[in-house]
């Protein structure tokens, strides 16, 4: 037999009591959710479409801590695929085209895509021997889902084309990749000179480790440029940050693309003697390349530095 049904009788001074108050808030808390997932978004695609089952997935990691993502290795639920325009050769600007899909085939348009360090889809594009690397902003097609792009690469060999994007229907950022072969002569085998700093365009750029960089514990990198001739470094912010740092690791497996901890704008570094602060976690130990993009004199500028990743 079931209980009697007991009336909660109303306060004698109309308030409700905490209990219902609190049923209150959480319903319509709960309605709130569901009303903003079911809202248009301007996407056909949904968070399902980005969803993997099983183990080896990508893992998106902390923004605060990031971390050297093996895309090569694990399982991403987008595809990558690149079309030459014409064959592609070393020293050459190249037009390509580019289609991301889902894993159940759906095309990746711009409006399936956020805007993120002010741009919907970036490329870092390396050579075998991380001595050419270059930042590519693909454009909208022609077709839904296809992108073009240009780029000139410096050897030939297999590129890696990395894409590093943030579907609107996950928030979250993804990444995909695919291989390029560039016709023309390799790249001369880079003697790889574990060094902080690097002279090049009358600049003296530095990554320095606050201490020695061990596989899987947190890092922290101090970027600093300097004048020889002692003058002023005059930086303008580039994609969102004063400075983007990407390493690679020597069989290009991936990638960690680093922004410092300096997030002010309006703030720029000390021209004198202009310093940035990174974070990075990077898994494996071995050799990487970490190459540093800034705008200086209104021209980016690129440049290389190998470190070491103990035990």
């Amino acid at each position: 037999m079931s209980a009697p049904f007991t009336a909660v009788a109303p306060r004698p001074d109309g308030s409700q009591s905490p209990v219902r108050q609190l049923f209150l808030i959480t319903l319509g808390a709960v309605a709130i959710f569901f009303l903003l997932r079911f809202l248009p978004t301007g996407t056909n695609l949904n968070h399902m479409d980005f969803r993997l089952q099983g183990k080896n997935a990508i893992e998106f990691c902390d923004p605060a801590n990031p971390q050297f993502i093996p895309v090569v290795a694990a399982r991403s639920p987008v595809t990558l695929n690149l079309v030459a325009v014409q064959q592609v050769v070393a020293g050459q600007e190249t037009r390509l085209r580019l289609e991301l899909r889902t894993t159940n085939g759906k095309a990746i348009a711009p409006e399936d895509v956020l805007v993120a360090h002010t741009k919907k889809l970036h490329l870092l594009i390396v050579d075998p021997s991380l001595q050419d690397y270059q930042h590519v902003h693909p454009v909208p097609g022609a077709q839904r889902g296809e992108w073009s792009f240009a780029f000139t690469p410096r050897f030939g060999g297999n590129y890696r084309v990395f894409a590093d994007f943030t579907p609107a229907a996950t928030g979250r950022g993804l990444y995909a990749s695919a291989d390029l072969i560039v016709q023309g002569a390799a790249a001369k085998e880079n003697p790889v000179t574990l060094t902080p700093s690097v002279e090049q365009d009358g600049f003296r750029y530095s990554v320095v480790p606050a201490q020695p960089i061990r596989a899987g514990q947190p890092a922290d990198l101090r970027f600093e440029i300097v004048r020889p001739d002692g003058g002023n470094v005059m930086m303008a912010p580039i994609m969102g940050a004063f400075a983007h740092l990407v390493a690679f690791d020597e069989t290009r497996s991936g990638f960690a693309h680093l922004h410092p901890m300096e997030i002010d704008l309006l703030q720029a570094p000390h021209p004198a003697r202009p310093v940035l602060n990174f974070k990075v976690t990077i898994p494996q130990a071995g050799r990487y390349v970490i190459w540093s993009q800034v705008d200086i004199d209104g021209r980016e500028r690129f440049a290389p530095f190998w470190l070491e990743v103990a035990e």
